[in-house]
């Protein structure tokens, strides 16, 4: 047996065999080829779609209508105050002098020799509210607080800290004067309606003396105690806008002015400046200008994988693919074709100053909106945005679908929605004590109990505090619930703040029931009712969803009358009309399609490869097993030949 091939016969069988094996792979070449043409559109592809994403993420910007609505604030002395506004505002300009500063109430103890010095436990309870005229009333929006002062936290750094902890409304520090060591607590909110009640339940059994904890109580009511002593009074900003004497808790002010917030950093006594509301034409003409920038990339993607280069003619990976060219398409003719109903007085891009080049990008011409902008019979948010105009002023447009129809829809309401309540049936006692002091209460489905303070109240009060301790309980804070309570002629009413089916108030128990609500009537909340041209809508608190052409119509409906409501002009802009043909292309695959298929392709040729090799390992078997036989063979004849040439000179004769 010839252990290489080639010995024997003296052939270059393995020459030979790579040879005719290069040839019998010139397939697997060709399959590479494929496959690299493959990939290089996997990629292209890939490309595309990112553009496209990309592209569809700009539109964003001008999807709101309130980005075409706002409105820039500004002010002379910019050391006076910090200004924005909202598109609530209103254009034009205002004189101001701001005459003082919000402050938050402070107070001091007396001096300790230490901060570890021991002060006393028990439980410290902190309201909020106003002090006039030797009354405390109760501030009803914010809800008392208890903190506990354990033995073990009992030292003047302790209660500090405790105070602290408990996130109360209030912030503890101590302040060394030089001769002892003072507790200072202060008030988190500024504002008259902000002042502190401080009272103890001290564990040596006083709590008003100067001893234990009652030493940092502090009610400066007539016939209150007072150990701690005022620092800072509580106050109100005071401003004059326009010649308007103005009033408010805090220095940031949002309700002054519609849709102006303004932050007071000093004062301007006797003096005025200037506070002017302009139109914000500078962010619209940013997002428009990034609207512009993001097509024309989109476009320059789309270029560069399909354009022929005549000079070169080299074609790019997607020249002429149906796909790039249906995308091109359908995108030039969404941006020129104008809207049907656009309702603002504008229906093509080109009148804001977007149009089309030669080469196939946008431009931008700003004086053209500038002009628009301008003009008061246009209005530019209902060329880009989703907005409907209703025509009643306690109808608001809140947001449409993409798949609402474009038209005029008339708005009837059969149902007002209502909030839940509770109303008492007996003239509230206004004596609290022990025996009447707990309520319990379940509130928009959510259980809560509270402990009245004990005392005499008058029926506004008493309301205060009950608004007061439920708006504070844990359970009810933490859902996001509000309520609000009220008397008249001495009854009680609790509200839910809440509109709707699920705005319930139950007065469920306790001690103080009976003298506090009697046999309360309660009333459940209702969902707003109506129908959109004629179809029945769906109510949900206020708000009110239409069905068929205006399926995921949604308005506002707060308050007036049953019955015929006006009309609401709705129409999809440029950027809602962009935004959904994007989303077919994305989401209705006219891409992903064709990667898939790509993907198809390249799994294919891996499978054509596999097939081909397992062939090619079977014919190299085949042709080196038959030079193998050739060479062995070979080998045979040549030995008999040898053998041959050595006999004939023997043979007779041969001489």
């Amino acid at each position: 047996m010839l252990s290489s091939p080639g010995i024997g016969s003296g052939l270059d069988v393995t020459g030979i065999v790579s040879q005719l094996m290069a040839v019998e792979r010139r397939p697997l070449s060709a399959l590479d080829s494929k496959e690299a043409t493959q990939q290089t559109k996997l990629t292209a592809f890939g490309s595309l779609k990112g553009a496209v994403s990309s592209f569809q993420s700009s539109l964003a910007a001008l999807a709101s209508p309130e980005k075409f609505t706002g409105v820039a604030a500004s002010i002379t002395d910019t050391t006076l105050a910090s200004v924005s506004a909202t598109s609530k505002a209103v254009t034009g300009s205002h004189s101001m002098e701001i005459q003082t500063l919000a402050q938050s109430q402070k107070l001091k103890s007396a001096n300790f020799a230490t901060t570890g010095t021991t002060i006393g436990s028990g439980t410290m309870t902190i309201q909020f509210g106003t002090y006039s005229g030797g009354t405390f009333t109760l501030n009803p929006d914010k809800a008392a607080q208890s903190i506990t002062i354990s033995p073990n936290n009992s030292s003047l750094a302790g209660i500090r800290d405790a105070i602290n902890l408990a996130d109360a409304g209030v912030t503890a520090s101590i302040v060394n004067d030089g001769s002892g060591n003072r507790l200072v607590i202060a008030s988190e909110d500024t504002g008259l309606s902000n002042a502190l009640k401080i009272t103890t339940t001290d564990a040596d059994g006083n709590n008003t003396d100067n001893a234990g904890l009652s030493q940092l109580v502090y009610d400066a009511s007539t016939g209150g105690t007072t150990n701690l002593a005022e620092t800072v009074s509580a106050s109100n900003a005071t401003l004059v806008i326009d010649g308007i004497s103005i009033s408010k808790a805090s220095n940031k002010i949002t309700d002054a002015l519609e849709g102006v917030t303004l932050d007071l950093l000093k004062t301007n006594v006797g003096s005025t400046t200037t506070l002017n509301l302009t139109r914000d034409t500078a962010s619209i003409q940013g997002a428009i200008t990034g609207f512009v920038k993001s097509f024309n990339d989109l476009n320059k993607t789309i270029t560069d994988l399909s354009k022929y280069n005549a000079e070169t003619k080299q074609a790019s990976i997607l020249t002429g693919d149906s796909t790039v060219r249906s995308i091109q398409t359908k995108l030039r003719s969404a941006i020129s074709d104008p809207l049907t109903s656009a309702g603002g007085g504008l229906s093509l891009l080109s009148e804001v100053g977007v149009s089309f080049q030669a080469d196939g990008t946008l431009k931008f011409d700003s004086t053209k909106l500038s002009k628009v902008l301008s003009d008061p019979t246009k209005d530019v948010s209902t060329l880009f945005a989703s907005v409907g105009k209703t025509s009643d002023s306690l109808v608001s447009f809140v947001r449409a679908e993409s798949d609402t129809a474009n038209g005029t829809y008339a708005l009837n309401i059969s149902q007002i929605a209502t909030q839940g309540s509770a109303t008492g049936s007996v003239i509230a006692s206004l004596a609290i004590n022990s025996g009447n002091n707990k309520l319990d209460f379940t509130i928009d489905g959510i259980n809560a109990s509270i402990t009245l303070a004990e005392g005499t109240y008058t029926a506004a009060s008493l309301a205060a505090e009950i608004q007061s301790k439920i708006n504070g309980a844990s359970t009810i804070s933490s859902a996001g619930i509000k309520v609000t309570a009220s008397e008249s002629a001495g009854k009680l009413t609790i509200t839910s703040n809440q509109y709707g089916s699920e705005s319930t108030v139950a007065i469920t128990g306790g001690n103080g029931k009976l003298d506090l609500f009697g046999t309360p009537t309660t009333t459940d909340g209702v969902d707003v009712a109506g129908t959109i041209n004629g179809i029945t809508a769906t109510g949900s608190g206020q708000t009110l969803t239409g069905a068929g052409d205006s399926s995921g119509l949604v308005l506002n409906i707060i308050g007036g009358s049953t019955g015929a409501r006006g009309d609401i002009n709705f129409a999809h802009g440029f950027a809602a009309k962009l935004d959904k043909l994007l989303d077919e292309m994305l989401d209705d695959r006219l891409i992903d399609s064709r990667i898939d298929g790509i993907n198809s392709s390249i799994k294919d040729i891996e499978s054509q490869r596999e097939t081909l090799n397992r062939r090619l390992v079977d014919v190299e078997k085949r042709i080196r097993a038959q030079f193998t036989a050739l060479d062995a063979s070979i080998a045979s004849m040549t030995q008999t030949s040898n053998f041959l040439l050595q006999q004939l000179p023997r043979l007779p004769g041969a001489n």
